[in-house]
Formats: C-alpha cells, sequence, structure tokens
C-alpha cells in the first residue's frame, strides 16, 4: 500500500547535463518503485528488499511544482525535465493518482521541454500532452540549434527476453510488452529511442544477445539507443549488489564466481571488461547505424 507524504521541493537542477540524458532538472513524483529491478541504483536499507513497500505519493507535489516552473520560466531558465531520474514516472500507481499526468499539464503551460524514462506500458495514455509539449515548449538557448525536438520518450531495457527480465524486473512490464509500446511511441511522431542500461554481465552482453537487441531495435527505426554496462553497489539485505548477486546464486549458479572477481574490488566492472564490452558495442554502431545521442 502506497504511502501520501509532503514534500517542499520537487523540480530539481543539476549541476551538470548529462551527455546522454540532456537533464537540466529532474522530476520525481514518486518516491521509492514498484517495479523492484534487482539492480536499481537507488536501492538500500532506505527503501528495503521490496521497494513497493516503501512506495510513496508526493500529494502536494502539483503545488509546489506549478511554484518552482513559474519561477523558472519568469527567469527564462528553461531546460530539459527528466521524468524520472530515481523512480518510474508510469508505475501501477499513476493510473490511480494521475500525478505524472498533471505535471506534463504544467510543464506545457510553462513552455518547458521533457525527457521521459520509462519502462511502463502507461505512457501510450498521455501521447496527446507529450504532442502538445512537442510543440509548445522552448528548449534551451545552447541547445535549440543542436534539437529539433522538444519531448524524448525513452525506454529502458536490459534485455529483450522476457524470461531473464522477469528475474531482474520482477515488477516491471516484461519486455515484449514495452517493445509494442516502443514502436506505438514512434508512430505517434515522438522522438523515441532505448536506454539499454544495464546489459548483465554473461547473460545479455554476449555478441549474439547485443545483436538481437540491437537488430530489434532497428527494426523498429528507433530514433537513439544508449547501451552500457552494470554499477552494482553496496553489501547490505537491501542493496543492489547483493540482491543481484542472490538472482544470479539461485538462477545462474555457474556464474556466481565470475560476478564474485568481476565486483570484487568496485562497484564498477573492470577496465578489460569495459574495453571488450565497448569493443561488441562499436561494431554493432558501425552494422546497424542506430544514433547514440538526442542531438542529431
Amino acid at each position: 500500500m502506497e504511502k501520501e507524504i509532503l514534500v517542499k521541493s520537487v523540480l530539481n537542477k543539476t549541476r551538470r547535463r548529462d551527455p546522454w540524458f540532456l537533464d537540466d532538472y529532474t522530476l520525481n513524483p514518486f518516491s521509492a518503485c514498484s517495479f523492484n529491478c534487482l539492480y536499481c541504483f537507488i536501492r538500500g536499507s532506505k527503501y528495503g528488499v521490496h521497494m513497493e513497500e516503501r512506495l510513496s505519493v508526493k500529494i502536494n507535489a502539483l503545488e509546489i511544482l506549478e511554484k518552482q516552473l513559474a519561477l523558472r520560466a519568469k527567469k527564462k531558465q528553461y531546460g530539459i525535465i527528466v521524468l524520472s531520474s530515481a523512480t518510474d514516472p508510469y508505475l501501477e500507481i499513476e493510473a490511480k493518482y494521475q500525478l505524472t499526468r498533471r505535471m506534463l499539464e504544467l510543464i506545457h503551460r510553462y513552455r518547458f521541454p521533457v525527457h521521459i524514462i520509462t519502462k511502463s506500458t502507461l505512457v501510450v495514455r498521455d501521447f496527446d500532452l507529450l504532442q502538445k509539449i512537442n510543440r509548445d515548449a522552448i528548449l534551451p538557448e545552447d541547445l535549440q540549434s543542436a534539437l529539433r525536438n522538444k519531448v524524448f520518450v525513452t525506454f529502458s531495457f536490459s534485455t529483450v527476453d522476457d524470461r531473464i527480465a522477469k528475474i531482474f524486473e520482477p515488477g516491471a512490464p516484461g519486455p515484449s510488452k514495452r517493445l509494442q509500446v516502443l514502436k506505438q511511441t514512434l508512430e505517434a511522431g515522438l522522438q523515441t529511442g532505448v536506454s539499454m542500461m544495464p546489459t548483465l554481465p554473461y547473460i545479455t552482453d554476449s555478441e549474439e544477445h547485443l545483436e538481437i537487441m540491437f537488430n530489434t531495435f532497428s527494426q523498429l527505426c528507433v530514433n537513439y539507443l544508449f547501451p552500457a554496462s552494470i554499477t552494482l553497489f553496496g553489501n547490505g539485505p537491501a542493496d543492489s549488489k547483493t540482491l543481484v548477486f542472490r538472482a544470479i546464486q539461485k538462477h545462474y549458479p555457474d556464474l556466481a564466481e565470475k560476478y564474485t572477481q568481476l565486483f570484487r574490488y568496485s562497484p564498477q566492472v573492470p577496465k578489460w571488461y569495459t574495453d571488450t564490452f565497448n569493443s561488441k558495442i562499436r561494431k554493432l554502431n558501425e552494422l546497424y547505424r542506430i544514433p547514440s545521442s538526442l542531438m542529431q
């Protein structure tokens, strides 16, 4: 059961714009996440093993957001709002609260561009609003010559295999459903791509599996693709490293020692792994020619 909370701020100005996601601002309607992805970077004791049990709705977010947007717009501090950076904006409870939709209405009113990052199928409901934002928003001055669009919809995939996804993303809509909605989003005329993050070492990072993913997204004619490997944090019972290792031990016991070696010294994969991964991606980029940037 979700909890309703009050917040003092919802629109967060980023220190530095991410080169992939172009986030000038971040906006999260909810706290924690019912999709419960084992590898999620926000995991930890604050949320628990089952993040859906800590799910919170920011019930005064609209009032706060309107004040913040009005002030930024008055100062002409336009920038791309990423929705969301720490949870999915289209969790199941969005159908009940419609908080994301009402936030998009405010974003349209104050003419801010937006970047949606999601694993959900519910984004279809808001195509009408996203198309209006794409028509009316004002890009930040330094991006006006680099971008043709003011709305971006990025679907997150670690695999296109429903069976694998069920292990590591147990609460999220399966990749097969996501692919259907990705196709609909492209057909709606919205700039649409894929965050292929994180790929899973020795499971979805093989040349064969990566090519299946690239081929799948290429056939759909996605506008961009961001591939990256995994980072695993912490040793506590609710941390991503602990939960992923537990899943590996249960479902892929032959890989347990490889994972131990891979993350023995750091939350990040070692340089030799990164070099090998990047080499695979370069070959696929040359073959499929899918852009790796929003700035086209």
